[in-house]
């Protein structure tokens, strides 16, 4: 039996016990659906060589050396994987398009008792609800911009405002990207994945209560924000976080231990910067980063590259709603400078004002 999708949260309403990803591994790397587990009836190569068969030899051919494949890696997965699983199980198999290795995969398993079911369209009618989300569906809650200079704390703000009642869309963590030369967290998603996060937050939206997102350019790291959001954040009202130099580098020092523990990488990620800046700049602050000065070298950097970048952008954005006096980022003040913000957040419909 095959279960057809409407939307994303469809999905969740059928209570199946595993997703399973019966493609190719390089596909299920590149996207798959929330929690899907891979277990692929043919692997790389052998999805290349049946795919060679099929147009250089005949499709009859293709399909006996296919099935063949199928049933041999079948076979693995019932041995291994699913050894565990007990009379009641009821899983759903996808494939690319919902055709055959999906449809071979849940033969063999309903032939075992369990109660499958296959996902018409297979992942490519649920890549199209996720474009469809991204692309093509306005916001659905009124977008505001939660802004700052660099060491703001804004990404540690964003994440408590949650508590306060407000819901936001965290864009660093689906990218896993902190946003700037130095925001590297390991490897990032793909675009697909990173946009099927991504749809699923903005389809989890309440209309009726704003969405806060972060000040960010509209690529993330290698991750690009869709056009529809990026138009709704440049059009949106903005909150901004006030914080002097000194207390946003000791913010910095604190929130990048894992980048400033590698001297290594945080004098390569410096050397990056050697085209915008003269040689005895990039040395002054390598000499920093050798010497372990890393609220100083947040500060010269905010002060020589950050700050006036950010001021140079942001002479092109609207004046922000209100700004937030963050005197104190350290990490016992923060829940207070949320309360501010999620406050500040509610008023976005008054007149300019200062908070703090």
């Amino acid at each position: 039996m095959a279960i057809t999708l409407t939307s994303l949260a469809d999905l969740a309403t059928h209570g199946f016990d595993d997703i399973i990803d019966v493609r190719a591994p390089a596909e299920y790397a590149e996207d798959h659906l929330p929690e899907a587990i891979s277990l692929p009836v043919l692997d790389d190569a052998e999805r290349a060589r049946v795919g060679t068969i099929y147009k250089q030899v005949s499709p009859f051919t293709a399909r006996k050396i296919g099935a063949a494949l199928v049933a041999k890696n079948a076979s693995l997965h019932l041995q291994g994987p699913l050894a565990d699983k007990q009379g009641g199980w009821r899983p759903l198999v996808y494939c690319w398009r919902g055709g055959q290795r999906s449809g071979s995969f849940a033969t063999i398993l309903s032939q075992v008792g369990w109660r499958v079911e296959t996902l018409a369209g297979g992942y490519k009618a649920w890549r199209g609800l996720v474009v469809r989300e991204v692309y093509d569906t306005p916001v659905r809650a009124k977008v505001v911009v939660l802004d700052g200079n660099t060491g703001s704390a804004k990404t540690e703000v964003l994440n408590l405002l949650p508590s306060f009642g407000v819901q936001v869309i965290d864009l660093e963590g689906l990218a896993r990207h902190r946003g700037s030369l130095f925001g590297a967290v390991g490897p990032q998603p793909s675009q697909k994945a990173f946009e099927a996060a991504l749809a699923s937050a903005l389809g989890g939206l309440d209309p009726a209560r704003p969405v806060v997102v972060e000040a960010e350019s509209s690529k993330i790291g290698d991750c690009r924000v869709p056009p529809a959001l990026w138009k709704a954040m440049v059009a949106a009202p903005r909150v901004a976080i006030a914080a002097p130099r000194e207390a946003r580098a000791a913010y910095l020092a604190r929130a990048y231990a894992d980048l400033t523990a590698d001297a290594g990488r945080l004098a390569a990620t410096v050397g990056l910067l050697a085209p915008l800046h003269t040689a005895a700049v990039i040395e002054a602050w390598l000499e920093l980063a050798a010497a372990g000065e890393h609220a100083a070298l947040a500060d010269s950097l905010m002060e020589r590259h950050y700050d006036p970048r950010y001021g140079k952008h942001r002479a092109r954005m609207a004046v922000p709603v209100a700004e937030v006096a963050g005197d104190d980022l350290s990490a016992e003040a923060l829940p207070g400078l949320a309360a501010a913000v999620a406050e500040a957040v509610r008023a976005t419909s008054g007149p300019v004002g200062q908070i703090g």
